[in-house]
């Protein structure tokens, strides 16, 4: 299984379909998204293509290659819109050896891990906008491999849009084109 993992699109139609172009041409199974999908936050400024119908079409033709994940400026409300599920607060993803704790990252994140994260899993998470692949070091002795696409729409702390794949057993940050 090869997955393409993005993350806080705020309802801006042109990252939206650049998502979905990049998706399809690097042949992924499943689009992973890590939420903040349609409304762009009281924090952001508005993107540069606010159009979350149109975001909503783009997606929605992809809806059965689509998991997600909820994130802070997801509603209830967007489910109703949305042609996939988009309610759970965290997955895990398998990939070879890999195990993925996949969350957006206003919950669970490096600052608070969560319980149920087995000692060899990757943190995937979204939320800060900022594209990273680092490894965090724990008082405690602990080593968690922490990835982050960070935002195509809405990118910060000079990092560029960038997405994630992940195929068997490897998992690497790409910048869009």
């Amino acid at each position: 299984m090869k997955y393409f993992v993005a993350s806080d699109i705020h309802g801006d139609s042109y990252w939206a379909k650049r998502v979905i172009d990049a998706f399809i041409g690097s042949k992924a199974d499943k689009l992973v998204l890590l939420g903040d999908i349609l409304y762009h936050g009281p924090r952001n400024d508005l993107p540069a293509h606010y159009e979350p119908k149109k975001v909503i079409e783009i997606l929605n033709k992809y809806a059965d290659r689509i998991i997600a994940v909820r994130g802070n400026c997801d509603a209830e409300v967007d489910q109703m819109v949305l042609n996939f599920p988009l309610t759970a607060d965290y997955i895990y993803l398998f990939s070879g050896a890999l195990t993925f704790f996949v969350t957006h990252g206003h919950i669970y994140n490096p600052m608070n891990l969560p319980k149920a994260l087995p000692e060899d899993a990757i943190l995937l998470t979204g939320h800060t906008h900022v594209a990273g692949d680092v490894m965090w070091e724990y008082e405690d002795g602990r080593k968690i491999r922490y990835m982050n696409p960070g935002s195509p729409s809405i990118p910060k702390e000079d990092t560029k849009p960038s997405y994630i794949i992940i195929e068997n057993g490897k998992a690497e940050l790409f910048r869009f084109e």
